[in-house]
């Protein structure tokens, strides 16, 4: 019985910390967080059933590496559907081994939630925002940013 317990509390333990990896937000939290950086931000908003989502985050991921003494920080915000928060959103995030930080957007209405962004996004993915509030850039990229395309951009997020 003992050793029944103690592998539950392992298990539960360890869903609770993986949860945790992937924090559940409202749009009204994303906002905050944008508005509130002190440092450079690509936000990046994907789905694990998404291809060109998937296919872009490495190379954006290799774009920041690259911009780590800018202090670049990369926020990933996945879209995916109730049924796949959180497990197919870890088991995908750690299988392409995506680095950055992590939310999944608890919202349901595109129509709601996309003009939060900006007003030009028709809910398709995957789409990017660059961001320095200490600047005042600001750009949104409403298709699929291509590997070529992200270091320019990066490097007028950090002017």
């Amino acid at each position: 019985m003992k050793k029944y317990v103690l592998t539950s509390y392992f298990l539960l333990l360890t869903s609770v910390v993986f949860c945790q990896d992937v924090k559940k937000i409202k749009i009204t939290d994303l906002q905050t967080y944008i508005q509130q950086s002190d440092h450079p931000l690509l936000v990046n908003f994907w789905a694990t059933w998404c291809a060109p989502c998937v296919e872009e985050i490495p190379w954006i991921q290799e774009g920041v590496a690259k911009f780590k003494n800018n202090n670049v920080e990369l926020v990933l915000v996945s879209l995916d559907f109730v049924r796949d928060y959180p497990k197919t959103v870890i088991n995908t995030i750690k299988d392409k081994k995506f680095t950055g930080t992590f939310f999944w957007l608890d919202e349901r209405s595109a129509d709601y939630f996309c003009p939060k962004i900006d007003s030009a996004w028709d809910g398709a993915l995957p789409v990017t925002l660059l961001v320095n509030n200490k600047t005042g850039y600001r750009r949104f990229i409403n298709r699929a940013i291509t590997d070529r395309q992200v270091e320019p951009e990066l490097s007028l997020l950090v002017k």
